[in-house]
């Protein structure tokens, strides 16, 4: 793997200001750059949130997010032109959107999608219309244009190069109204990496990943993958998840893949984390994850 370097982008507009926002501040403050041996990259910053509903688009905050994830794709451009290995640090989960535009840009690239929910809500449906539980529908095209079809034509990834890993929200999210996965992503969730364990499950998850043609992929990791008795600092909590041990033997084999191109971390709330451990726990996982 090439040389990490750390994009800080604190962007809370596709949630809101609830302490996500401090999440490369706390990750940098426990040591991640230094752990991981990564250069400091600079920081993308977001417009200033708004707590109404977009009436045309149904989201919160659409254009400050579409603004942001072209700022953020151009900073990431820079890191990847540079010979390094991007590390996004966010924020909430809507500046995926951002590292996936990059990457189109480029042409033609995958996402493995490492969450506990499967974030694929439409407008109508999302109860206050945050983009951070829409983020895999609008990168595959479906939603507003203004997200969905950023700088356009077409989706920022294809429905075949998407892997949606570890995630248990299939009874929350049908009885909030979500719409099931459509046919085209992969998907293998918690059951199933229960099942064959983290390592198999991984491993699998590269060869769909490479089945497709792209020229690599991008790695989004939403902590609440995480068990939530083990990572209890994020803002919507379900039963169930990953342990430690299996989000370190997944990172390391998918980001010892050369087709790997970058990652980022997202929805960490330090201020549910008022002692600094689960920060320091996080950092260690990711270090070990990253080491290859």
């Amino acid at each position: 793997m090439r040389k990490p370097a750390v994009i800080e982008a604190p962007s809370v507009l596709g949630l809101r200001p609830s302490g996500v926002q401090d999440l490369p501040a706390a990750l940098l403050g426990v040591g991640l750059a230094e752990r991981l041996g990564a250069v400091r990259a600079g920081r993308v910053e977001a417009a200033a949130y708004d707590a109404r509903r977009d009436e045309r688009t149904g989201i919160l905050n659409p254009l400050g997010i579409a603004r942001h994830a072209v700022a953020l794709a151009d900073a990431v451009a820079g890191v990847v032109d540079g010979g390094f290995f991007p590390v996004v640090l966010g924020g909430d989960c809507s500046i995926l959107l951002g590292n996936l535009l990059c990457l189109r840009r480029r042409g033609r690239y995958g996402l493995l999608f490492l969450d506990g929910h499967t974030d694929f809500y439409r407008p109508a449906a999302e109860p206050t219309g945050e983009a951070a539980s829409m983020e895999p529908a609008l990168a595959t095209g479906r939603g507003p244009g203004l997200l969905a079809d950023l700088e356009g034509p077409g989706p920022l990834v294809r429905n075949e190069d998407v892997v949606a890993f570890g995630f248990r929200d299939a009874l929350e999210s049908a009885g909030a109204g979500m719409q099931p996965l459509p046919p085209g992503p992969h998907r293998v969730d918690l059951e199933g990496v229960r099942a064959v364990g983290a390592g198999a499950a991984a491993r699998w998850a590269l060869e769909r990943l490479g089945e497709g043609g792209s020229a690599g992929f991008w790695v989004h990791l939403d902590v609440d993958v995480l068990d939530h008795e083990l990572m209890p600092a994020v803002d919507y909590r379900i039963p169930g998840g990953l342990t430690w041990s299996d989000l370190e033997s997944v990172l390391r084999i998918v980001l010892a893949d050369e087709r790997a191109v970058g990652l980022d971390v997202t929805i960490f709330n330090p201020r549910l984390d008022p002692g600094g451990t689960l920060a320091a726990r996080l950092c260690e996982c990711l270090g070990r994850g990253m080491a290859a």
